[in-house]
């Protein structure tokens, strides 16, 4: 448990958010299937993301990494070997998901299982279509949850359309095409983060993409190259929350991933007021343009949150609703049904938390409603093993009234293992 007291004072410096969870996990799964070696710098070594290269070693890729560089040395998609033993991905749905797709691809045996939150998961949004593309999978409750057995191999191409607007179906979807015959198209009825695609090109790859429609041709040969990612915007997230929140601060985070397909915090938070520049940006003509923010304190308003904005903040929904019980008047979230099957239910969980804590907040079949502003109390909240929820809750500290106690707080490691030194930086 984490006791956290208000703030006393503005927070003021510089922090470098680690980098980005979901292009660690994407640079070691393509990086694993390329010809060569690849070097990733600026990793993040969390551990989801370590999570994935531990599956990637138990197949025997030989992986090697030093703080927050990684180098691969890849041996194409024949040179991965059956696991002798379960693929564990522990608390990684990044890694459950994309992995079957990777896996449903090549020709032998293998079994995923993650933690318990993981067993809880919905996977059949993947299972499914990969079956139609002619992997053999199954698991509890007809494949729809974790272990999963996948026997791959012999994939043919198809058409599909995502129920949902999932980067992480998408992405599975994507990887089991290269291997297949044929073309894989997939349709999403709302774009989603792209850094599958992106990933795909940066190792040498073919992906067409024509407004919401993404398509790929089995046979693709990957070559070993450099990456460096960015830092992860949903982590910048909870710092840029904090200085908007706390008079007298100004926070400046240094080369933030500014993807298109994540960066609808941004728009947010200039919808609800807040002051906040974006300098130095950086837009490499293939790869993922990045930025230095610079934010400090702002009155800020309600807004209403819906539609195509969400897959691009999905993951920064539960500092959004913190900021809201600030604002001035009604926040609407809607559309973010997604959330139920996040680390955890992500609206119930926000709710209930937040509750604790005085904030006038209500949930809804689809996401939340908010009335702002509301002066948080003190009190005991949790985690509940969800590293957004926690450092939500430990944001949530600067502005209560009283001191606030944080069960769970591990599990903000999963992204973020220097998170509290960070924080204590700018105090």
């Amino acid at each position: 448990m984490e006791k956290l007291a208000p703030a006393q004072t503005g927070l003021k410096g510089t922090i470098k958010v680690p980098g980005d969870k979901s292009i660690s996990h994407r640079s070691v799964m393509f990086a694993a299937v390329a010809r060569g070696k690849t070097m990733v710098e600026n990793f993040l070594p969390g551990a989801d993301c370590l999570s994935t290269i531990h599956c990637f070693q138990q197949m025997g890729v030989p992986i090697e990494r030093d703080g927050t560089r990684v180098v691969i040395d890849g041996k194409g998609w024949d040179g991965l070997a059956e696991p002798e033993t379960v693929l564990d991905t522990g608390n990684s749905g990044t890694t459950t998901r994309l992995m079957l797709g990777l896996l449903a691809g090549r020709p032998f045996h293998s079994v995923i299982a993650g933690d318990e939150s993981i067993a809880k998961r919905p996977m059949q949004r993947v299972t499914k279509p990969l079956c139609e593309m002619g992997a053999h999978i199954d698991g509890r409750r007809g494949g729809n949850f974790t272990p999963l057995s996948i026997r791959g191999g012999a994939l043919q191409g198809i058409e599909y359309r995502l129920p949902v607007a999932s980067a992480q179906v998408k992405s599975a979807l994507l990887l089991a095409g290269l291997q297949a015959d044929g073309t894989t198209i997939v349709y999403e009825p709302q774009p989603t983060r792209d850094h599958t695609e992106r990933m795909i090109r940066a190792f040498g790859g073919e992906v067409r993409t024509e407004g919401r429609t993404i398509s790929v041709r089995g046979g693709t040969v990957f070559h070993g190259t450099e990456i460096v990612v960015p830092g992860d915007i949903s982590s910048a997230a909870f710092f840029m929350a904090a200085a908007s929140l706390v008079p007298g601060s100004e926070i400046v985070l240094p080369d933030v991933g500014l993807n298109p397909t994540r960066a609808g915090i941004i728009d947010v938070l200039k919808q609800m007021g807040a002051d906040m520049e974006v300098v130095e940006t950086h837009a490499p003509s293939d790869g993922e343009q990045t930025g230095t923010l610079v934010i400090r304190p702002a009155a800020l308003q309600g807004v209403e949150i819906g539609g195509g904005l969400i897959p691009r903040l999905i993951d920064e929904i539960p500092i959004i609703a913190l900021l809201a019980t600030q604002a001035e008047g009604r926040t609407v979230i809607k559309d973010a049904a997604e959330l139920k099957v996040k680390e955890t239910n992500r609206i119930d969980t926000v709710v209930r938390e937040l509750k604790k804590l005085g904030a006038h907040i209500e949930a809804t079949a689809d996401g939340m409603i908010i009335e702002g502003p509301c002066r948080l109390s003190g009190g005991t909240v949790e985690s509940h093993g969800d590293h957004r929820i926690g450092m939500m809750l430990a944001v949530a500290s600067l502005v209560a009234k009283d001191a606030v106690c944080l069960k769970g707080a591990e599990a903000i490691a999963v992204s973020y293992p220097q998170f509290f030194d960070d924080l204590k930086s700018v105090l």
